[in-house]
């Protein structure tokens, strides 16, 4: 049974309905936004429940087309199509005696649903292509971030697939209710990253890096919060020091615009001949490494400060110190 992290009421609450639920052999609804977990909520009510001993099969409606997604869950016979050469178990025959979760259920093309409504009310299927009706005994989670209720009034899902689905719904909380998890999911999250990146630990994350753990909405949830501090930990690298910011976005910052402010006036032709430099690289690099000089005395030698101060990134940065032979704080100090 996969681990859940978080101490908050708010979750607390949710493992509470699950635990309640899981001895209860009926189809379960998860709710929750993208990356709260609903696939651990639904592990979990499998694991609890008296068919843990079962299979735990999984399938996101969502990733396929109609018509696999058709034969995935019911399975076909040979011959229902071109290049359907032997028999295939689809999910629910697979699941038999166990729990079979249904993510992104609200993908389901109404065909289908009348199908699987078929299935959970006389637990009986037919392969594509075949007349035989085969027998399954199959708990179903089912998960969804789509406001089910709104689709079924639009017709776009089934009233009575909606009803027999959710003997009751399990609402899996936002990170951003769960008051207190997102340090502790954060430190999680860094100190397993550490140890798969050979690190010989972890310092920690710095009082501005903490701030954006508490300040920032998490609209991916835990899935994003994992990203954010795998990159966040990639991109500073080891060097002993406490993660200063969190790198919440990976895209590279927009282009600063053109300014509108006027040209300066053009210099005579004689002035020009008199600044050009006799080795234009060597120049280049004499002025690139006094730059980056600059950058990093501004910054008391933060290289992710100075990076940004010149629009570089921080792998851009250290590779930079290394060419003009400059050290990092820790090295310094």
């Amino acid at each position: 049974m996969q681990t859940v992290i978080g101490e908050s009421q708010a979750l607390n609450t949710a493992l509470d309905h699950i635990s309640n639920l899981a001895g209860i052999d009926r189809s379960i609804l998860v709710s929750g936004e993208r990356g709260t977990g609903k696939e651990i909520a639904a592990n979990r009510l499998h694991f609890l429940s008296s068919r843990w001993q079962g299979p735990f099969i999984k399938l996101n409606c969502a990733s396929l087309p109609e018509n696999l997604l058709d034969s995935e869950l019911f399975g076909y016979e040979p011959g229902a199509f071109t290049g359907a050469r032997r028999s295939h178990k689809g999910r629910f025959e697979r699941a038999e005696g166990g729990t079979l979760f249904l993510d992104e259920l609200g993908t389901m093309p109404l065909a289908l649903q009348e199908k699987l409504l078929r299935v959970i009310e006389y637990g009986e299927l037919e392969r594509i292509g075949g007349s035989q009706t085969v027998k399954v005994d199959v708990r179903i989670v089912a998960a969804t971030n789509a406001d089910l209720p709104a689709m079924a009034a639009k017709g776009e899902f089934r009233w009575d697939l909606l009803d027999r689905l959710t003997f009751d719904v399990v609402n899996m909380p936002p990170l951003r209710a769960r008051d207190g998890d997102t340090a502790l999911l954060a430190e999680h999250f860094a100190v397993r990253f550490a140890a798969e990146s050979g690190w010989h630990h972890f310092p920690g994350f710095s009082p501005s890096a903490r701030n954006e753990l508490y300040s920032y909405q998490w609209p991916g949830n835990v899935r994003e919060l994992r990203n954010v501090i795998e990159r966040s930990l990639h991109r500073q690298g080891e060097d002993g020091e406490q993660i200063a910011d969190l790198v919440i976005n990976p895209w590279p910052n927009e282009q600063t615009e053109i300014s509108e402010s006027p040209l300066p006036e053009t210099p005579s032709t004689n002035a020009l001949y008199s600044e050009l430099p006799s080795d234009l690289r060597k120049a280049l690099e004499q002025q690139e490494a006094s730059w980056l000089a600059q950058a990093l005395d501004q910054t008391a030698n933060n290289q992710k400060q100075a990076a940004a101060l010149l629009g570089l990134s921080y792998d851009q940065i250290r590779g930079l110190m290394r060419k003009h032979g400059l050290r990092s704080r820790s090295l310094r100090s």
